[in-house]
């Protein structure tokens, strides 16, 4: 079979064009959102302009008691009930207990966390008591 020779540079202009666009498409940020009983941590992230951090309780929970967390470290049983900054958890706080490049991933990859919806407030996201109660000022 006759080969053309323009025809290995449009093989690779091809190949070149695949791995660019397969590379936007990886690496791209993408809008997430918290799903039902992730706790979505908004006490200091807008105005810092991050986006929300959203803490996946239940992955954590199937594979830790509630006391390493609630107990060990310190966390409160309440959204929100924490001063978590990013500078207690680079010093080993909080978050910082485990993700310290060693037992978990580091805080160097923010949009691991920080992958909540902007302006979305600290809350357990979806919650049962969202669903029931009445909003100040909402309708009865």
């Amino acid at each position: 079979m006759k080969q053309f020779p323009w025809a290995t540079s449009v093989r690779r202009g091809l190949a070149a064009l695949f791995f660019a666009v397969m590379a936007v498409a990886l690496w791209a940020p993408i809008d997430s959102r918290a799903e039902y009983g992730d706790v979505v941590i908004n006490n200091y992230a807008d105005a810092a302009g991050m986006r929300p951090a959203i803490f996946p309780h239940w992955f954590h929970r199937i594979r830790f008691r509630c006391k390493v967390c609630h107990a060990d470290l310190g966390f409160q049983f309440k959204a929100g009930g924490n001063e978590i900054t990013m500078l207690k958890i680079i010093d080993g706080q909080f978050c910082g207990a485990c993700h310290n490049g060693e037992i978990a991933w580091s805080v160097e990859n923010c949009d691991l966390c920080h992958s909540g919806k902007p302006n979305t407030p600290t809350q357990v996201h979806e919650s049962t008591i969202q669903k029931l109660a009445i909003p100040v000022g909402g309708k009865k």
